[in-house]
């Protein structure tokens, strides 16, 4: 589920946190890295919760007869049961191991705040795709799963209620919202009848040498901080240390270190890597500082040879 990129974030965020708070050690920070991970995780089981909480919800006012809610307007539709019923919802409202892994993780956000689901679903009813999903004759899982697909992209994922929910039971979600609702959508839009329960329960890495990457990434980068810095401080002309984003500098120290003491990652990939994480979490000027930096270091690094990388895709 996490690539390296999001690892990379991770960290970045890691070590900000320790700058911010001037205390702390490694150990307790590699204790927070692990714990980001997992509770990002968290995140992206709650949305698939949400999902089966809508379905429920959907379920009780069909059961309780609600005109106000399933004939919203007057409307008059072939099947009023159709959206309770959706074969995707229903996919996931009997996933054993959905549930299972909600309730081991205590999860249970919508539970205590059933307000937000009857938002999400009020503002579902009163959507242009659903109107259109109601009114037809027929459906069958293509269509079901198109309307969960639209519905996630445009009601749910931008919801700002959601957001703050998010927000103010842990910050750390911020930053994760967006790359959960990428994945999760994704893996909407994939997902077909047939697949197994383990489909929307994919590991939160890929193998145990991301988690090795992330430690050793972010307590490289903290060990050698001061030797990293003056890697760069060369190259800056005008350095100051308060004329440079935090940000900036936090990311400069990370690639360095792992242009010099990651052998096997690429150094194209490392460039490429953390230009795009400075494009979204640093100043809009911040990547072509960066790349300027990074471009002139690798240059200097191939010539005296102090950059020595090995494996394929290294050309």
């Amino acid at each position: 589920m996490l690539t390296r990129r999001h690892i990379r974030v991770k960290v970045m965020q890691c070590i900000y946190a320790l700058v911010q708070a001037k205390d702390g050690n490694l150990e307790e920070q590699q204790k927070f890295l692990k714990g980001s991970m997992e509770n990002m995780y968290s995140l992206y089981l709650l949305m698939l919760a949400l999902l089966v909480e809508l379905q429920a919800y959907a379920q009780e006012q069909l059961e309780l007869g609600s005109k106000k809610y399933l004939n919203e307007g007057g409307a008059n539709y072939p099947d009023p049961a159709r959206f309770a019923h959706n074969a995707l919802l229903q996919q996931l409202t009997q996933n054993g191991r959905l549930k299972e892994d909600v309730e081991k993780r205590k999860l249970n956000n919508w539970y205590l705040h059933e307000d937000y689901i009857k938002i999400i679903y009020k503002e579902i009813l009163t959507h242009k795709a659903f109107e259109a999903y109601m009114a037809k004759e027929t459906t069958d899982y293509d269509t079901d799963k198109a309307l969960v697909v639209q519905l996630f992209k445009e009601v749910i994922a931008p919801n700002e209620k959601i957001y703050e929910h998010f927000e103010d039971d842990k910050l750390t979600w911020v930053d994760d919202i967006p790359i959960v609702n990428t994945f999760l959508l994704k893996r909407l839009k994939q997902v077909k009848e047939e697949h197994p329960e383990s489909y929307f329960l994919p590991k939160l890495l890929k193998d145990t040498a991301d988690m090795t990457y992330a430690k050793d990434l972010m307590a490289k980068t903290l060990l050698k901080d001061a030797e990293l810095t003056k890697e760069f401080e060369a190259k800056t002309p005008n350095w100051d240390k308060d004329r440079i984003a935090e940000i900036d500098a936090i990311l400069l120290k990370m690639a360095i270190c792992e242009l010099l003491y990651f052998p096997s990652i690429p150094e194209k990939v490392t460039l490429n890597e953390y230009l795009e994480v400075a494009k979204e979490y640093s100043t809009p000027k911040s990547s072509i500082f960066i790349n300027g930096v990074l471009d002139k270091l690798v240059k200097e690094y191939k010539t005296n040879g102090k950059m020595k990388k090995m494996g394929r895709g290294l050309l």
